[in-house]
């Protein structure tokens, strides 16, 4: 029981990472708020499959581009389950931005959405986390940060800033007893990708260029990095980004 008492949020909570995150902190004894986006329902979903299996969560609904609602949502959490130890930002959103063909409110979004809507979560946790001299941010980046994929321009953006912005706000975090890191996934199995996975050639091409040969990693193994960052055997680390790309941004395979 790693994180035993601890009270979580989860962004993103509702799919993919952010839900297999959920479930794997509960499972460690944390009670967990799972975030969707609009959709409480969704939100809900895995809160049933926590409680079922003996876990603690509460399903919230918050637009992370809101200020206003991320506000309520903090509110919310610290009155129904406590003030908040460990946040995991993992909402995001991803889609093609070709250049000269995107229209302005879907680069809009993405910005909104991956890079300020984490800023704003982070905002919303850290007043009280430098208050209590205690607390863990962690952020879901990509390996898209740091290895360029056409024609994803803007994500590939958004997730690099969002490694710079950890990196930096470490120097400002570490001093008043708070940790900030992140996570840079490969490949992940998610519903964000379903169209991709669907596509047996696409997935034998991802893969045949992967050092591991699997096309994409489980979102559990995801979950389990996310696990060392939230528990104490990650207390030296300040800043970091953990890479989990099954290799891929290594080089190129030879055949």
């Amino acid at each position: 029981m790693k994180l035993a008492n601890k009270v979580v949020i989860v962004s993103g909570g509702s799919q993919g990472i952010g839900a297999a995150v959920a479930r794997l902190y509960a499972q460690q004894g944390a009670q967990v708020a799972v975030v969707s986006s609009s959709d409480l329902a969704k939100a809900q979903a895995v809160v049933d499959e926590i409680v079922a299996a003996g876990g603690l969560a509460r399903g919230y609904a918050c637009d992370v581009r809101n200020t206003t609602q991320v506000a309520k949502l903090y509110a919310d959490v610290t009155q129904d389950l406590g003030p908040v130890d460990i946040l995991l930002n993992a909402a995001g959103v991803f889609y093609p931005t070709p250049a000269g063909a995107t229209p302005e409110a879907d680069f809009d979004r993405m910005v909104d959405i991956n890079l300020k809507g984490s800023w704003h979560m982070i905002c919303g946790a850290v007043p009280a986390m430098k208050a209590r001299r205690s607390g863990k941010i962690i952020c879901i980046a990509s390996v898209a940060a740091s290895y360029g994929v056409a024609p994803f321009s803007i994500y590939c953006a958004t997730k690099a800033a969002v490694v710079q912005m950890v990196r930096t706000l470490a120097l400002e975090l570490a001093p008043h007893g708070v940790q900030i890191n992140a996570i840079a996934p490969g490949n992940t199995a998610s519903p964000m990708n379903q169209a991709l996975r669907s596509d047996p050639s696409r997935v034998a091409a991802i893969a045949a260029v992967t050092p591991s040969g699997r096309a994409f990693s489980d979102v559990a193994d995801i979950a389990a990095i996310a696990l060392f960052l939230a528990s104490d055997d990650s207390r030296a680390m300040h800043g970091s980004c953990l890479l989990a790309d099954e290799g891929i941004s290594c080089g190129t395979v030879a055949h």
